[in-house]
């Protein structure tokens, strides 16, 4: 099997790939990407990167991005997007995990990318810390790979319940199933263009890329989100579809007049119900989706009548994925009785870069998402909430207990509980509630500048209390929801 561009450009090579919108100064055909992908993958080639390596990238969105994505299918390597928004420990973690043959920076995280790897870096951007001009690279030959389906195409990191980052594997397969399964959901034609405001080092901005690709339809991109923006470049490239996450879509409807869609896949977090009544009242049509990084994206999605009819429901699972609600103890439940939403099909990962964490996320029904719901007598799928402590900021996934490392490396925090906050903006705020060893004195303020060095900026809590003592369960755990009702009672 042949990369999927090389593949496009042949059968269409006059369709547009980008639209000449946003970030994109003027359209490029699937027959000039093409050929942009080809000299990269001999530049990266020459840095050697091939069959079965690694190649990292922390970039945001960008053009450059889409090319690198299909750069390293063209090679048969692995791509490893790595969030732009880490510090040096974060992505230097991260790199040692998945010891890439090549890390691609840009000169707005080739500072970080520098502490990780001690400047041994490849950037998109004139350098500025030491990293090499991948422009300035003399392409060289490199061999053709066969892709098969149980190939390893990505890995993504995205939070886990551990405190350490998870190292998803998703193979050419896992996405391909995605992609298929989306298109079938929301009836995808030819003349469409999906914008793209959303971070590439995340599924939900990564996966158009692919999905463009095999569908034949053109992506516009916009590197930073801005409503007034947003709106104005998805007019410009006559964008018919767009994914965003509630905040995002708050934003815009406040920003002004939507243009004609014919879909927003809404994901991220939950959706909240008088969100949603609000954009059906502006006659925007919101598909809610339910998805994960694990399952390469949807794994329901309700089109947008859907939504009208039953706006409480993410929808039925899109086809190929199967979805079984489990009890504690791993019996399937009734229609309408809750429990551990569990997921399998051609589109979930086949693991973890940790074995043991691989073994621990699957069960013999599938995949256990760590999310709670019920599916209905027709099959429709309602989430309630996640079955861990997750927080799930402006789409953002974090983990409490990284969050709680960080702060009690401070010499004045004894102990600390890390708890999401509702938030109308955020749809939910990082908050901790601080027990200060005996004789120390901390501010807020403090200890969030003693964060800053240590986690990325959506992970500092916005919101610390203290107290003498954390609340406590008879058993000595710590109670979160007196962490949580505590927090809410107090303002910094």
């Amino acid at each position: 099997m042949r990369d999927w561009l090389a593949v496009r450009a042949d059968a269409t090579p006059a369709a547009t790939a980008l639209a000449g919108a946003g970030d994109v100064a003027s359209a490029v055909t699937y027959d000039a990407l093409d050929e942009r992908v080809e000299v990269l993958a001999g530049r990266l080639a020459a840095r050697g990167v091939g069959v079965d390596d690694r190649l990292a990238v922390c970039a945001g969105t960008r053009p450059a991005f889409v090319s690198l994505v299909h750069a390293a299918q063209r090679l048969g390597a692995v791509l490893v997007p790595l969030n732009a928004r880490s510090t040096g420990t974060e992505l230097a973690e991260r790199l040692e995990r998945v010891d890439p043959a090549a890390v691609v920076c840009e000169r707005e995280t080739e500072a970080a990318v520098a502490d990780a790897t001690g400047g041994t870096a490849l950037s998109l951007d004139d350098p500025a810390a030491g990293a090499e001009e991948l422009s300035a690279i003399q392409p060289e030959p490199f061999d053709l790979p066969e892709w098969e389906l149980d190939d390893p195409l990505v890995v993504m990191f995205t939070s886990g319940t551990t405190g350490d980052p998870d190292g998803v594997v998703l193979t050419l397969g896992n996405v391909l199933a995605s992609a298929t399964a989306s298109a079938f959901r929301l009836g995808l034609v030819p003349h469409d263009c999906w914008h793209v405001p959303l971070p590439m080092y995340h599924m939900g901005g990564l996966a158009p890329v692919y999905r463009s690709v095999l569908y034949g339809t053109a992506l516009s991109l916009q590197r930073d989100f801005e409503p007034e923006a947003t709106l104005a470049a998805m007019r410009e490239a006559d964008a018919t579809a767009v994914s965003l996450v509630p905040t995002m879509l708050e934003r815009l409807l406040d920003a002004g007049s939507f243009p004609d869609l014919r879909f927003v896949l809404l994901g991220g977090a939950a959706c909240p119900p008088e969100l949603l009544a609000r954009a059906q009242e502006r006659d925007v049509p919101v598909a809610p989706t339910y998805g994960m990084t694990e399952a390469a994206s949807q794994i329901a999605t309700a089109r947008p009548d859907e939504a009208r009819a039953n706006p409480a429901s993410v929808g039925n699972p899109v086809m190929f994925a199967e979805v079984t609600v489990v009890d504690d103890a791993g019996g399937v439940c009734e229609p309408g009785e809750e429990g551990e939403l569990v997921v399998s099909g051609p589109m979930v990962t086949p693991g973890y870069l940790d074995a043991d964490r691989t073994a621990e996320a699957f069960a013999a029904a599938g995949l256990r998402t760590g999310d709670v719901g019920h599916r209905d007598e027709t099959g429709r799928l309602y989430v309630h909430g996640r079955a861990d402590d997750r927080i799930v900021t402006g789409g953002e996934n974090v983990d409490p207990t990284e969050v709680a490392d960080a702060l009690q490396t401070h010499p004045a925090v004894a102990d600390c509980a890390v708890v999401g906050l509702p938030d109308e903006e955020w749809g939910e705020l990082v908050a901790a509630l601080v027990e200060l060893a005996d004789g120390r004195s901390a501010a807020a303020e403090e200890l969030r500048e003693h964060c800053g060095d240590r986690i990325a900026g959506y992970k500092i809590p916005r919101k610390i209390g203290f107290v003498d003592d954390l609340p406590r369960t008879a058993s000595g755990t710590v109670d979160r929801t007196a962490v949580r009702d505590r927090l809410l009672d107090r303002r910094d």
